[in-house]
């Protein structure tokens, strides 16, 4: 039976092996010193097999044709979102582009307060910059000022 979670499932699997596929040309390095697609390519198998567990124990879940088109409007939202942050990355910088992002998705969408949205907002996305960019050294784009 075709149920929402083995699509769900399915997709990500799907997106797993487009990133492999498209971390090719990327040297893998070695596990001492790792190059550039060592990291996609890690967190793309990982995300390969928690797909393929969400499809293997989706058997249960709603079937596709009982969802209906409540939740449309937040799709459409969560999709706008994605393309303002692939729009806006290079030129507002990573942490304002998240903050703005995440802000609307929890305040808007979630209708949780502005303060726990803020709160929330500004420190998933100055602390994931914290992460990757200084402790983990990933380049992620700066936007004005150099924030």
């Amino acid at each position: 039976m075709l149920t929402t979670d083995r699509i769900g499932g399915s997709a990500l699997c799907l997106l797993a092996l487009f990133v492999m596929w498209e971390s090719r040309a990327l040297p893998l390095g070695t596990w001492r010193q790792p190059g550039p697609g060592y990291f996609p390519v890690l967190l793309a198998a990982l995300l390969l097999i928690l797909g393929a567990l969400v499809w293997a124990m989706g058997g249960g879940a709603a079937p596709v044709a009982g969802v209906g088109w409540g939740e449309a409007r937040h799709a459409l939202v969560i999709l706008a979102v994605s393309a303002f942050i692939c729009l806006g990355l290079e030129r507002l910088g990573y942490r304002l582009t998240m903050l703005s992002a995440l802000l609307v998705l929890v305040w808007l969408v979630e209708r949780k307060s502005l303060l726990a949205a803020a709160v929330f907002a500004f420190a998933l996305s100055f602390g994931s910059y914290y992460l990757f960019d200084t402790l983990l050294r990933v380049a992620l784009p700066r936007g004005p000022f150099g924030i």
